[in-house]
């Protein structure tokens, strides 16, 4: 029997329930829907459902007629749970949530070992919810696909872009940042700080963004360095924060959804 990283976030995060999980993803896919050419690489957030699948559902509609084109996934975000150095991965065999389970790619996460760019870590992964809320979305998406998913700890923004380098692959290989942005600051002052993150990474500027801008800046700044090298060019799909969705206005986050062509 293969070893499962059981949900740590469905109930509470999004539903637990498969038909419900579903049928709301889908619901926020028709309701954000944006057009445009399939991306290589994504940046989307990771709060509730209700505060930040508007936004995300924004770029993941673009993927709606994309559902045999991409075959491996890899997702790096930020360890929220447990503090650490460097990069996190996991030993199980698959990711599960209310839609089933997903088969991780092995052989990657071994590559991402031998060559001392990420160390195994089960107890980071357990109960983060940065990779786990993405996941449902790309059960509802992709046909068949296997998952790399990899924990930002404290280090550089180079580890990420080694890392990145390893595992960018081919058209059938996307590569998700999972972020949300600035944290806690009133309506006004975050749509500034959130702008200040957008024009960042419209210019691939991985000089400027830290954490005060988005919490996965370490992934982000890795990407934006690969991304660099790739010739690849970042487009804004949608910015919004929690009190446009489903907060109020006097503490917000932000939430950005970006794709790289």
């Amino acid at each position: 029997m293969p070893v499962i990283r059981q949900p740590a976030v469905a109930g509470t995060f999004y539903p637990d329930d498969s038909v419900e999980l579903e049928t709301v993803i889908k619901n926020f896919i028709a309701n954000n829907q944006k057009t445009g050419l399939v991306p290589k690489a994504i940046i989307v957030p990771h709060a509730g459902y209700i505060y930040s699948a508007p936004v995300a559902a924004s770029v993941y509609s673009i993927f709606q007629n994309a559902s045999n084109d991409i075959r491996k996934i890899v997702i790096f975000g930020p360890a929220h749970r447990l503090p650490f150095d460097g990069l996190a991965i996991p030993s199980v065999e698959q990711f599960a949530t209310p839609l089933g389970a997903i088969a991780l790619d092995t052989m990657s996460l071994k590559t991402l070992e031998d060559n001392q760019l990420a160390i195994v870590l089960d107890k980071a992964h357990q109960y983060e919810h940065c990779l786990e809320v993405q996941l449902p979305f790309l059960q509802t998406l992709f046909d068949s696909f296997t998952l790399t998913p990899v924990l930002v700890g404290h280090c550089d923004a180079s580890r990420v872009e080694q890392a990145l380098e390893l595992l960018w692959g081919d058209q059938q290989t996307l590569i998700i940042v999972s972020s949300d942005l600035s944290h806690y600051h009133s309506y006004e002052d975050a749509k500034v700080l959130d702008q200040r993150a957008t024009l960042a990474i419209e210019q691939l500027d991985s000089d400027t963004l830290d954490a005060n801008l988005a919490c996965g800046s370490i992934a982000i700044n890795g990407l934006l360095k690969v991304a660099k090298k790739h010739r690849l060019k970042a487009k804004t799909i949608d910015v919004r924060n929690s009190g446009d969705t489903a907060g109020p206005q006097e503490q917000v986050v932000g939430y950005g959804a970006y794709a790289f062509h």
